[in-house]
């Protein structure tokens, strides 16, 4: 587990017992504010709207937030941009003084619901008109906390194979070695690819990006990590420990987790000394975005893409992303919605891939697209991408656009971190040679349980 994961849970653990005091015996929250509220498409509104958690920092954010002013009309929108203080949000739902509008991880939508910290968001979507229909499957579970909706889905992230080409042909292998349809040609490339000198690892063959990648090769395994209720953890599933063992060996046939990770560690991952530039990495699963790192600082790199597949072939792909949520105690909750709709509507997302179109086409770079939790935004954006003559590239964007229409995701649930954390800590501590899979998956089985049903208690009485 990373510093930055363990100082992240925490400060939500703290803010979260914050957000129980003041709330003591209100655990379920209440809709009565979004009641009181007028949400209407034509309705002229005014007043204030702090934006937590969201930067302008580039043309898809700028050109979207342009577009949410020109329909906010007299509202004075403020952004505070940085990623979301957990602590000092749910501090200042205690506190009564919370900012009207937030931008949180998809994942935590589900604690924040049976908190009481954010409001349900169906009088919104009624009174704005939300065609809730246009988002993406995964993405609406994951802000739906007991059949209401919570959130309003934003960006999407999903993960793809990415490749060394000149690796994969020098031992006679392709992309499809490494794409997950065969897990004994994965183990066999593995082996094939990677190099060490001396005792010290020279290049990684394959990265099985434990312990965050553990859903992606359990569901492909058959395994659903979390019950569809979002109820019941599943994490002692053997077909899971199965996907579990694999994985791990994938880094005990490079002599360790730990000599892959240093190694790992050690390079310039978002620069032009890359793992892929450099040919230090055979293969990944990896999320999309970075096949845009690698078109900006490495075009030449000599890569290959596929989406990650099921042993059955089949294109699959664990979705996550963002979404905008309303307070408890917005003082603006009619802003709040039309903020929330115009910066995931169709148009304003076109208009902001139109932006980044032109930009890139000034500065000589490549479109890659835009993944969205906005199925019809994503089809009309996708239509804009030229195909280049490096068909590299476009093998990557169709990748990911084949993974986009292929992804799952855990449903929402009042245990969202601590279900995280018991499942990757375990499979820490098998990477770290503390338990084998099956005796980690089964502490971190109880562990997430005990979690569960906790929260779910205080959310049913």
């Amino acid at each position: 587990m990373t510093t930055r994961t363990a100082v992240n849970r925490s400060k939500i653990a703290a803010g979260i017992a914050c957000l129980g005091m003041a709330l003591a015996g209100c655990a379920q929250g209440t809709d009565d504010e979004a009641a009181d509220s007028s949400f209407d498409p034509n309705a002229r509104l005014d007043g204030q709207l702090t934006v937590t958690g969201f930067g302008a920092t580039d043309e898809i954010g700028r050109v979207r937030v342009e577009e949410a002013k020109k329909a906010l009309g007299n509202v004075s929108v403020q952004l505070v941009e940085g990623e979301l203080d957990i602590q000092q949000f749910l501090s200042s739902i205690a506190a009564g003084d919370p900012p009207e509008i937030v931008y949180a991880d998809r994942n935590q939508i589900g604690t924040f619901a049976s908190r009481g910290a954010i409001l349900p968001l169906s009088d919104c979507i009624e009174g704005e008109e939300i065609d809730t229909g246009l988002f993406r499957e995964s993405a609406l579970d994951q802000v739906t906390f007991d059949e209401e909706i919570y959130g309003i889905p934003e960006f999407n992230v999903v993960q793809i194979t990415q490749a060394n080409a000149n690796l994969l042909e020098e031992a006679g292998l392709s992309v499809e070695d490494v794409n997950g349809s065969d897990w004994q040609a994965v183990a066999a490339a593995n082996q094939e690819l990677a190099r060490t000198e001396g005792g010290d690892l020279t290049v990684i063959g394959y990265d099985s990006k434990l312990p965050e990648f553990l859903p992606l090769w359990a569901k492909a395994n058959g395994a659903d990590m979390l019950s569809a209720d979002g109820r019941t953890a599943q994490l002692d599933d053997p077909a899971l420990i199965e996907a579990l063992e694999f994985a791990v060996g994938i880094y005990d046939d490079q002599g360790g987790f730990s000599k892959v990770k240093a190694f790992r560690d050690s390079t310039d991952f978002f620069g032009e000394g890359n793992q892929f530039a450099t040919g230090t990495l055979g293969a990944m699963p990896m999320e999309q975005w970075y096949v845009n790192v690698l078109n900006d600082v490495s075009p030449d790199a000599p890569m290959a893409f596929d989406t990650f597949r099921t042993p059955e072939g089949e294109p699959l792909a664990f979705a996550s992303g963002s979404a905008w949520a309303i307070p408890k105690g917005s003082k603006n909750p009619e802003a709040a919605c039309r903020f929330a709709k115009t910066m995931t509507m169709t148009e304003s997302w076109v208009k902001a891939a139109e932006a980044r179109v032109r930009d890139r086409g000034n500065d000589g770079g490549l479109f890659t697209g835009v993944l969205t939790g906005n199925t019809e935004a994503d089809e009309q954006i996708r239509g804009m991408i030229d195909p280049t003559t490096e068909e590299k590239w476009n093998a990557g964007i169709e990748a990911t656009y084949e993974a986009n229409d292929h992804t799952f995701s855990f449903p929402a649930n009042p245990a969202g971190e601590e279900f995280e954390a018991a499942w990757q800590d375990g499979v820490n501590r098998v990477l770290n040679g503390q338990q084998d899979p099956e005796e980690a998956m089964q502490q971190a089985q109880q562990e997430a349980q005990e979690a569960l049903d906790q929260a779910w208690a205080e959310w049913d009485k």
